[in-house]
């Protein structure tokens, strides 16, 4: 299975192809899509959408794989990066592809261990993980981590610990 992973967000919106099922994964490609901060709100989000469907034209993934919403930093954050998560969302549904989502601490308890890893942590498991020669820009490194997750849920057990949910 091939999954484009996703870790949303308005400026840096990190990417994965991963191919591989439960039991082994190799990296494709894996990058940041980066928006400069003068381009306003509504054209990021157009930026990253057509990002997003370059990814799925290249490289025609199976399946979609996005980190769910937390609530952290404030209402504003959560807004922000909800509008970048539908423009990854609607980018999979043009392309007729199925979409997931999983928590961010379920992501880092199935890759690292630990819910509660930090980046560092989280970069340095997936280079680990999948032997990868450098370590992988934070962004990146959450976006392979999203689709590690997503290919270990393949396993039944696995998809009901990580609360796996069709969106």
């Amino acid at each position: 299975m091939r999954v484009l992973a996703i870790d949303p967000a308005v400026r840096n919106t990190g990417y994965a192809i991963i191919e591989g099922d439960q039991n082994k994964q190799h990296a494709i490609d894996y990058g940041v899509i980066s928006i400069p901060a003068k381009i306003g709100q509504s054209g990021a989000l157009s930026a990253i959408r057509t990002g997003l469907q370059n990814l799925i034209t290249q490289y025609e993934p199976d399946v979609v794989a996005v980190e769910a919403i937390i609530f952290v930093q404030s209402v504003r954050t959560a807004i922000s990066m909800g509008a970048a998560r539908a423009a990854a969302m609607i980018a999979a549904a043009d392309s007729g592809l199925e979409c997931y989502e999983y928590a961010p601490k379920k992501i880092k308890k199935s890759v690292v261990g630990n819910g509660n890893a930090d980046k560092a942590q989280v970069a340095f498991m997936v280079r680990a993980l999948l032997g990868l020669s450098e370590t992988p820009p934070h962004d990146a490194a959450d976006a392979i981590a999203i689709a590690i997750a997503h290919l270990s849920a393949s396993d039944p057990l696995k998809a009901s610990i990580l609360d796996r949910k069709k969106i």
